[in-house]
């Protein structure tokens, strides 16, 4: 039987196919300049959307044939969605192996991988924030506000997606591909151009606060691999159809498009918006890209670079010397398998034997550091997997990530009892605290403002998609928040 999976890539596969024939666009370096000088970059984000656009016209429509039939729609899709996880979790239970992860490694190049899209979250909605006065715009304004967590950092869903990162090395991410940036740059473009592509931002929204399958099955496999899911299972919750970004995605498709002095043109606009969802990497297809030992060859490539002039001439592999061998970026494979036929790795074994692992980990390693988290990671699986396990193995168990933080609740709760408090593992401190003079000015404008527009327009600036997340953009959310509600 042909997995959800395999079809799932299988037409992400026929959708970029489609798509081959429309010239590239530079998304990553409009996403860059998009975060860095929004006000230079306006014109070209319009032309970008316009483009994406164009580009998606061909693909066939999924919604209904009008707003006042979306509750169905969402509730028959929701349900769908729901009947799906429960066949993947049965077999799952009765021994299926894992559906996306073939390993911890695989995992992390997902989250890597996804960055460019998981680090402007929420952003489509940013240009909605000055529509505060008029109660339709509410349920978008509030979407917004609950994708920059009301301005709590462990709710602020970037700020959440940069700890994930930095927890596991994964933070050097800006350089993938122009593809991984699509999906970023859109999200930006519709940021700064929201006047003009109303109906498409309410589209896109109404897409992408759709529950999705892979977000639960990712949510599930992280943490079945020690990867802290909260992130995506924080999605789960918030995006629900009930009461969530899914309902209020719906409840704002309705009331303006009924508003429209043509509604009929607003929903064909909020199709094109809709559509703009599938361009670029997704989850599925981030994930059926990985390759092991591709993966790591390329890590060793970037380490070539700096390492080829830094190792002396009497450590040799297969007769070359180490700096011989990466020089030439195309034999870093080559390198590898001589390593390992001399022994230095080897493979299908635990790390520790082998003695280049040695050489990053262990007590006096004269290679310390030269490897993130990241790349130690990738290391390892494709140290301890044999080549057959590269092409089959989804499988494998460690300690979950809900189990390792009961462990370390219980270790933390044990030096609290032990009148130790300060050797508690885990330590948190409020934002904001320590009397930083920024966040006082930010306190003292605000109160000075010649009334509640010019109060809501000042921290709106503070809420664009490259501040929100820092401490001066998360206290500006928490105004900006009780005064929408005053």
């Amino acid at each position: 039987m042909t997995s959800t999976f395999a079809i799932e890539s299988a037409q992400v596969r026929t959708t970029q196919e489609t798509r081959a024939a429309t010239p590239a666009l530079d998304s990553k370096a409009l996403y860059f300049a998009l975060l860095d000088n929004p006000a230079e970059h306006v014109e070209g984000a319009r032309a970008y959307l316009r483009a994406q656009i164009e580009a998606t016209r061909a693909e066939p429509d999924e919604l209904p044939e009008a707003p006042w039939q979306l509750p169905g729609w969402i509730q028959g899709r929701s349900e769908a969605v729901g009947l799906s996880y429960r066949e993947y979790l049965a077999a799952r239970k009765n021994g299926a192996p894992r559906r996306y992860f073939s390993n911890k490694s695989h995992a992390l190049y997902f989250l890597k991988g996804a960055a460019p899209t998981k680090l402007v979250d929420g952003a489509w909605l940013y240009g909605v924030l000055s529509r505060w006065e008029n109660p339709d715009y509410h349920p978008l304004i509030k979407t917004y506000l609950e994708e920059l967590g009301d301005g709590v950092p462990d709710k602020n869903h970037v700020t959440l997606y940069r700890r994930l990162l930095a927890a596991h090395g994964c933070e050097h991410w800006e350089g993938l591909s122009d593809e991984y940036f699509v999906q970023g740059a859109i999200q930006l473009a519709l940021a700064y151009c929201a006047d003009e592509f109303l109906p498409e931002v309410v589209g896109f929204n109404l897409g992408y606060e759709q529950l999705p399958l892979h977000l639960l099955i990712t949510s599930y496999e992280l943490n079945e691999l020690g990867i802290d899911p909260y992130y995506f299972t924080l999605h789960v919750t918030v995006d629900n159809a009930g009461s969530g970004h899914a309902h209020k995605a719906v409840q704002a498709v309705r009331t303006l498009a009924a508003q429209s002095s043509d509604p009929a043109a607003f929903w064909r606009r909020v199709l094109d918006g809709y559509r703009l969802n599938d361009l670029g990497a997704c989850t599925t297809s981030i994930i059926g890209s990985f390759d092991l030992e591709a993966e790591l060859v390329e890590i060793f490539t970037a380490k070539a670079a700096i390492g080829k002039n830094m190792h002396s001439d009497y450590c040799r592999v297969a007769g070359r010397s180490v700096n011989d061998w990466l020089s030439e970026p195309a034999d870093i494979p080559a390198f590898l398998k001589a390593m390992e036929d001399a022994g230095w790795i080897q493979r299908g074994e635990p790390v520790e034997n082998s003695r280049f692992w040695r050489l990053i980990q262990g007590e006096r390693a004269e290679m310390f550091g030269v490897f993130s988290a990241y790349e130690q990671e990738v290391l390892r699986d494709w140290i301890t997997s044999t080549r057959d396990d590269i092409k089959t193995s989804r499988t494998g168990r460690v300690l979950s990530h809900r189990a390792r933080q009961r462990t370390l609740d219980k270790l933390n709760q044990q030096g609290e009892r032990s009148g130790y408090p300060e050797r508690g593992l885990i330590r948190r401190r409020t934002a904001g605290t320590g009397g930083d003079s920024e966040l006082i000015q930010l306190e003292e404008r605000v109160a000075g403002a010649a009334g509640k527009s010019e109060a809501m327009s000042m921290l709106a600036r503070l809420m664009s998609p490259s501040v929100h997340h820092t401490a001066i953009g998360l206290m500006a959310t928490r105004m900006y928040s009780k005064l929408l509600d005053a």
